[in-house]
């Protein structure tokens, strides 16, 4: 089964052609990042119509790369949520469009379920059950997963989200946008141990997240330092310490409560090398496996959502011909193909 699959949750536009049993045939993947970069954020506005102008180039290009036509592909995958409504729309209508064109059937693919399942894409996939953890712009989750669709939230993000209190911490210090990345280019020139930030919420039982305060004190102890150079790199690095060390710490206590030895990072943040250290760190001495997709597919892609959706396609799971896009989508509601 051949299933093309679109992304279009945010700022960055994904297609790719995924077979059910030879893998990953062809994929393409267009950022908006110098779009948004003067603006120091995402605009909805902008990425919606950013979408419209390069989706369908991208699926002609996906499917030359591929060396397949439309008469090929067995069915379509979009991402129906969370994410910016007119994005999300954007997909939704050019996938159904498409899949009553081609005579196919298309599925609404969950964004967070896709990043969950993007190591299934590598050459050794994780075996269910696994514990995952979802780091990325707008979500920190550590979900227990036993099965595609059969998912149980064992704790989230209470306020900002690791990626979002990297990028908010970034325009503290006058990084540019996005600003994750350029705070841990930074973070490679700081001082270790010369600041102490806090690791939120570890003090105290439980599995969900705060960063909020961490981006507080990162603030505070700017506003309290000359801020030269050398300055904001150490600051940068305690800040990115104390984000690892607490996701860290708390999916240890996962793994712990679960009795499970398999972990899963996925999402934007996992690219980041100090984090991936700190939990590989923890994994080995647990003598636990720790499993992560390549840095392309650490972002939004189309590989991830043609992988999700071929999986329910191939089940026989059908949906209505409705064009829907779901801002907010907590990923327990989902159920198995």
């Amino acid at each position: 089964m051949y299933v093309l699959g679109i992304e279009t949750s945010c700022d960055e536009t994904g297609v790719a052609i995924f077979h059910s049993e030879q893998g990953l045939i062809s994929h393409c993947l267009h950022s908006q990042i110098a779009i948004h970069a003067e603006y120091g954020g995402v605009v909805p506005e902008l990425a919606s119509r950013d979408h419209i102008r390069k989706l369908i180039p991208l699926i002609k290009s996906t499917l030359k790369d591929s060396t397949l036509t439309s008469q090929d592909i067995n069915g379509i995958a979009y991402t129906s949520g969370p994410g910016l409504i007119g994005a999300l729309l954007v997909g939704a209508a050019t996938a159904r469009s498409l899949a009553w064109t081609w005579q196919v059937p298309a599925i609404a693919v969950h964004h967070m379920e896709g990043h969950l399942l993007a190591p299934m894409l590598e050459e050794n996939p994780p075996p269910y059950p696994f514990v995952a953890l979802l780091v990325s712009g707008g979500h920190t989750l550590l979900v227990e997963v036993s099965a595609i669709g059969c998912y149980k939230i064992l704790g989230e993000s209470l306020d900002d989200a690791a990626g979002e209190a990297f990028d908010k911490t970034a325009k503290m210090l006058s990084l540019g946008y996005p600003g994750g990345p350029y705070l841990s280019k930074l973070a490679e020139k700081g001082t270790p141990n010369r600041f102490k930030f806090p690791r939120p919420m570890t003090d105290r039982p439980g599995l969900d997240f705060s960063f909020s305060g961490l981006k507080t004190f990162t603030k505070n102890t700017l506003f309290s330092t000359p801020q030269s150079d050398q300055d904001k790199a150490d600051i940068a690095l305690a800040f990115q310490q104390a984000v690892a060390d607490t996701l860290t710490i708390k999916c240890k206590r996962a793994l712990e409560q679960t009795q499970l030895t398999r972990l899963v990072i996925a999402g934007g943040v996992s690219a980041n090398t100090q984090i991936r250290a700190s939990l590989k760190a923890m994994t080995d001495k647990k003598n636990a496996k720790l499993f992560f997709p390549r840095l392309e597919f650490c972002t939004d892609n189309g590989a991830m959502i043609a992988y999700a959706g071929c999986q329910r396609l191939l089940t026989g799971h059908q949906e209505p011909l409705v064009i829907e896009g779901r801002p907010r989508w907590p990923i327990n509601e989902l159920n198995a193909p």
